[in-house]
């Protein structure tokens, strides 16, 4: 198996972190998102969607995280994605609310206008009722999580499963903004607990160093932030 990504790409970052915790026999291949190698013809051939990560299996070619991360469970016999029916269906369940909900709320519209410039509204009045919007949604999705989903260890009971895998690095994204989890002492606690396994570390060291340098050339640039 092939997975192509980029550990600065917060959906490739939970199939690493999966990986790290799995032996698999999976060949990683960067795919430079800051050069703009995703977009070109070479791999748009590969992955007409022009995003990271893909999986390739044989002729199966499987893009979605989501996806990767259910497909890569079943192919390591991995305890984090239950064969029971309604276990199963907990994960699916959650791993879906992360993705159509906390990260299109928090990440898409809260967290990226702050940090990538192609996510940046060009009127300033638009950017700020964006970020808004996208702040309030954020903080419902995520007493959600603290008061309803998180009644254990891990969001879907006490063992940890690939929701985990896929929701902790969507949640994790806001250390971009340096976001105060505190309000929320279950999701601090549960984002603990993730960071503090082995691969977190170095899952994230390629998506921590464009953070640091961010800061830096924020530092240099004076009080206008780069990142709020």
């Amino acid at each position: 198996m092939k997975l192509y990504c980029d550990p600065i790409s917060t959906t490739s970052r939970p199939v690493l972190l999966f990986l790290a915790d799995h032996d698999l026999a999976v060949d990683v291949e960067h795919v430079c998102l800051l050069t703009g190698e995703h977009r070109t013809a070479a791999f748009a051939a590969i992955n007409p969607n022009r995003q990271v990560p893909l999986l390739e299996d044989g002729d199966l070619r499987l893009p979605e995280g989501s996806a990767i991360l259910k497909y890569l469970a079943e192919a390591a016999g991995s305890p984090a994605y239950p064969t029971e029916r309604k276990a199963r269906a907990r994960v699916n369940a959650a791993m879906d609310w992360f993705n159509t909900g906390y990260s299109f709320s928090m990440n898409y519209l809260h967290v990226y206008p702050q940090m990538l410039p192609e996510h940046m509204w060009q009127d300033p009045a638009v950017q700020a009722q964006v970020t808004a919007r996208g702040l309030a949604w954020g903080r419902d999705r995520l007493d959600v999580l603290d008061r309803h989903m998180l009644q254990d260890a891990f969001v879907c009971g006490p063992e940890l499963t690939v929701a985990d895998y896929l929701g902790g690095v969507y949640v994790g994204l806001s250390e971009a903004i340096a976001f105060d989890l505190s309000p929320w002492p279950r999701v601090a606690a549960w984002m603990a607990r993730l960071r503090a396994r082995p691969g977190w570390d170095e899952t994230h060291a390629a998506f921590y160093g464009l953070l640091a340098r961010a800061r830096q050339d924020q530092a240099a640039a004076g009080p206008e932030p780069a990142l709020a």
